[in-house]
């Protein structure tokens, strides 16, 4: 388990995240309601004791485009009504306390390591936390059902989302994991940093990649039909790895990746696996290791390496030279020596 994933464990899950991204902190029942309200949508806040005993809110937003990562916590219990989100898709992973959720006719209780939500837009909420503090992942809905309509075929229209996320179920282990590398992921950048490009892309691809192909929603089975005929992707998938490569600097676009090879989204997906062995996203990351083995070999003596690994998308660079020296049998720097040598 990485460092990120123990951060999002039981152990640290009372701890305060994205706290240099503060944007409410409040223990005023109508003030926490307006700026709350202000940030995902208005809503109903109402403490369960008349007096509001304990009573207190925090909401830190870290936004990126077309989606943000929020740490959100009601001290004592409140109910929460916001009807339909309309704008946005809520996944909502606890780290304390707990909540008990009405998403339509669904009903259950978010607990830390059991049970996370995914609201849908279109789709009544009611809610209940109880000391409660949440990661909370807000996606923007047009992107989403765009996206969607991409992998299924089909216009773009609503899509909703079963609301129970089983954290101990590997998609859901999987989705907490990469939640708590976004929060840390922010929090190394701070309020002044920003992700280029190409490694907004890959974040946005890896969130709807995950919640469209591993969490149940209306189109499950529609996307799972248009995967495409087996006949047609060895041609397809050797246009689509020479699109990769032409852009391989620039930001990931599996719908414009789509467009070029002539097949649908998640036959991309299914077809890298079977016939290269690996991911559209591992293809891509082997390609931006050679750009920067490439980029290194010419840099002049006083390049910065972190910025060229950021310009070619990568957000890790403990990840980055692990992988660079697992490809090149050195490191970067090594590289860039022998170069300078």
């Amino acid at each position: 388990m990485s460092a990120a994933e123990l951060e999002m464990s039981a152990t640290a899950s009372a701890a305060e995240r994205l706290a240099a991204f503060a944007r409410v902190t409040t223990d005023d029942v109508d003030e926490a309601a307006e700026q709350i309200g202000r940030i995902f949508c208005p809503h109903d806040l109402k403490p369960t004791q008349a007096r509001a005993a304990g009573f207190s809110a925090r909401h830190n937003c870290a936004a990126f485009e077309g989606f943000s990562i929020n740490y959100v916590a009601y001290g004592g219990s409140v109910s929460i009504d916001p009807g339909c989100l309309e704008r946005f898709f809520l996944v909502q992973v606890p780290l304390a306390g707990s909540a008990r959720i009405r998403a339509g006719r669904r009903e259950l209780e978010a607990a830390p390591g059991r049970i996370a939500s995914l609201l849908s837009p279109t789709i009544p909420t009611r809610m209940m936390w109880s000391d409660c503090a949440q990661a909370i992942l807000l996606l923007d809905r047009r992107m989403v059902e765009q996206r969607a309509a991409a992998l299924s075929g089909r216009a773009t229209g609503v899509v909703e989302f079963d609301p129970v996320i089983e954290l101990d179920a590997p998609s859901g282990w999987a989705l907490q994991a990469r939640l708590a590398d976004l929060m840390t992921l922010a929090e190394r950048l701070g309020p002044s940093g920003r992700l280029s490009p190409a490694a907004m892309a890959d974040w946005r691809e890896a969130l709807l990649d995950h919640l469209l192909n591993r969490q149940r929603h209306g189109l499950s089975d529609a996307i799972e039909t248009f995967s495409g005929q087996a006949e047609r992707l060895p041609r397809a998938l050797r246009a689509a790895r020479d699109y990769l490569a032409d852009h391989a600097g620039e930001p990931l676009d599996l719908a414009q990746l789509a467009c070029a090879s002539g097949i649908g989204i998640r036959a991309l997906q299914l077809g890298f696996r079977r016939h290269f062995g690996a991911s559209i996203s591992q293809m891509l990351l082997d390609m931006r290791l050679a750009g920067l083995n490439a980029r290194l070999a010419q840099a002049a003596p006083d390049v910065s390496i972190t910025e060229i690994a950021f310009d070619l998308g990568f957000t890790h660079l403990g990840r980055m030279a692990g992988a660079y020296r697992e490809k090149f049998g050195e490191t970067p720097s090594a590289t860039l020596r022998r170069r300078m040598s």
